[in-house]
């Protein structure tokens, strides 16, 4: 006799259900590189905006407070006029992203970091342009890259993908009377095969529609390529892809090197260096 499997209060066809209604359309559209993916967005997109907001504005306190915040106006300016010509490009994928409030600030750090919270809230740690000697073109490439990442609300997603792994192991566990070991083994491998892929998949999202941003905004999609490079020179990874949430630089490089001939036609529409 054939029945719902029953577990934790759910059954197997309300979960499949919910992981049907997750996938339900692409955050972002019109894209020249081919991120059209349907997405997992069962978190919502509102609260995680407002957390966002939060943090932000307590590393900027912080930031203040210790005086690392914006200490080289120059350097301010030349992230803020770049971020100026890439948001109002971001209407080419999402009609809302061009009225968020956008903010970018630097934080005086050796650390080589930079990234864009949901709601395009912007940071870059000083470490990052000074020790790789930027510019411009290789800074518009890590800033439309992270920009990318909350145009797709790639937050929201890892989100709602970790919220439907838990319950489907929380669901395997009690259905299968799965001990604490063998939950943990299962947790492991839940990681390995989905959440490091999505992560990894959405690095390279990031990457292709953060080429096609840069390129619109008139910065040269090939410094990406220098960029890696130099990233590779400075921190070259060994970790295996597979263990990784980001692909390695050598794929990466690869893929971004594959795309140039889609984006470089945006690049000499923009007008392919008249702001130099």
């Amino acid at each position: 006799m054939n029945r719902p499997h029953r577990f934790a209060g759910f059954t197997m066809a309300g979960v499949l259900a919910l992981g049907g209604l997750a996938g339900c359309g692409s955050t972002t559209q019109n894209s020249a590189t081919g991120v059209n993916r349907n997405q997992v967005l069962i978190a919502g997109g509102s609260q995680l905006e407002q957390r966002a907001a939060q943090q932000y504005d307590q590393m900027l306190q912080a930031a203040q407070q210790k005086g690392v915040l914006n200490t080289n106006p120059a350097q301010v300016a030349r992230l803020r006029q770049i971020a100026s010509r890439i948001i109002p490009q971001t209407a080419n994928f999402r009609a809302d992203a061009p009225r968020w409030n956008w903010q970018v600030n630097e934080i005086t750090s050796k650390s080589m970091n930079a990234f864009c919270m949901p709601g395009g809230k912007i940071i870059f740690l000083s470490g990052i342009i000074d020790r790789l000697g930027l510019t411009d073109d290789e800074i518009a490439a890590i800033m439309a890259h992270e920009i990318a990442h909350a145009l797709r609300e790639h937050s929201r997603e890892q989100a709602s993908i970790s919220a439907l792994g838990q319950l489907g192991l929380a669901a395997a566990g009690a259905y299968f009377g799965l001990s604490q070991t063998q939950m943990q083994l299962a947790g492991m491998a839940a990681d390995v095969g989905l959440s490091k892929p999505f992560s990894r998949n959405h690095e390279r999202e990031a990457d292709s529609i953060g080429l096609e941003l840069m390129a619109r905004a008139g910065y040269n999609p090939q410094a990406a390529i220098s960029l890696w490079q130099k990233m590779n020179r400075a921190d070259p990874s060994g970790i295996p892809q597979f263990l990784s949430t980001h692909p390695n630089n050598a794929n990466r490089m690869q893929s971004i090197q594959a795309l140039l001939p889609r984006v470089m036609p945006l690049y000499q529409q923009a007008g392919g260096g008249r702001y130099r």
